[in-house]
């Protein structure tokens, strides 16, 4: 009886904690809810579309900000997709054991690297490499004919912000890729060299194939961190509130405007509409996260079913 009564307290308390996230989540939406209604009230809609941003005059559009995230979260997503999947075969089908436990070991340290730390390391070292060396080459050849690669490079501006990005998403998407495709049945492998495929042809065909919905879900996931990272990318990226001509350019994202500005709101209006940009990135965020662990659970769940 009395271990009865202890089973009955230890899942009541574990119902608690595991409902407390539900309570948080809802808790945060009511908040952002409510500080961003008067600028719900007041703009609508078309808050999410202006290009206007003047604090002196109150006018408030959130599009140079989304245009910003979605751009460099996608440069960084292209940049980073392919460089995370190589890492990932390489690690389970190619490397040592040995070798395998090294360079997991440094991917995952990549990913304990503060972000500051990154910003830092873009302004100093990424940013003139770029400047100097890597957007000359774009300029003088795509920009001749691609308006988007035109123009000056100041060192600062969505490019470089990607590159930082693609940086700090590598280890999440190589690692969650590397666990997708470490799941794969050896069958599948066996039965593809059986019929006489190459180790790219097996790769390619058994493994690939097989694993391909985890690694969209690993590619979505790394573009949810990519969409609500501030430090790195507001150090970098330039800070100007306007929808840029050249990938080159300075530009803003949603995250770095409420992290430069949010104690300069000197209005309610100002400060409701910081809050709203919070409520769209995190909402944004929340729904590319569901969707990321929705096919990797796709993913799994077939794999169960093939066993």
């Amino acid at each position: 009886m009395k271990k009865r009564y202890g089973d009955q307290l230890f899942k009541a308390i574990a119902y608690i904690f595991g409902c407390s996230i539900i309570a948080m989540l809802g808790l945060m939406v009511w908040e952002m809810f409510r500080g961003s209604s008067f600028a719900l009230d007041k703009y609508g809609l078309g808050f999410l579309f202006s290009s206007s941003w003047d604090p002196v005059t109150e006018e408030f559009g959130a599009w140079p900000f989304i245009y910003g995230t979605i751009v460099s979260s996608l440069l960084a997503l292209v940049i980073a997709t392919p460089i995370s999947i190589g890492i990932a075969i390489f690690l389970v089908e190619v490397a040592p054991k040995w070798f395998r436990d090294v360079v997991g070991f440094l991917i995952e340290l990549l990913a304990a690297i503060p972000s500051i730390v990154y910003g830092l390391w873009g302004i100093f070292v990424l940013g003139p490499i770029i400047r100097e060396y890597v957007a000359p080459v774009f300029i003088n050849t795509l920009g001749k004919f691609i308006p988007f690669f035109a123009g000056p490079s100041f060192g600062v501006g969505i490019f470089t912000a990607g590159v930082i990005l693609a940086i700090m998403i590598i280890p999440t998407i190589a690692s969650i890729s590397r666990e997708v495709i470490m799941v794969v049945p050896d069958a599948q492998r066996e039965a593809a060299l059986a019929l006489g495929a190459t180790k790219w042809e097996m790769i390619r065909t058994a493994v690939l194939t097989y694993s391909r919905s985890g690694i969209l879900g690993a590619m979505i996931i790394g573009l949810g961190r990519a969409i609500g990272e501030t430090m790195s990318v507001t150090m970098v990226i330039g800070n100007r509130p306007e929808v840029p001509d050249s990938i080159f350019d300075p530009a803003y994202t949603m995250a770095s405007v409420i992290a430069n500005e949010f104690n300069e709101a000197s209005s309610d209006i100002y400060l409701s509409t910081l809050i709203e940009i919070g409520f769209l990135l995190f909402a944004v965020t929340l729904l590319v996260n569901i969707f990321a662990r929705f096919l990797v659970w796709t993913t799994s769940r077939g794999i169960q079913e093939a066993k």
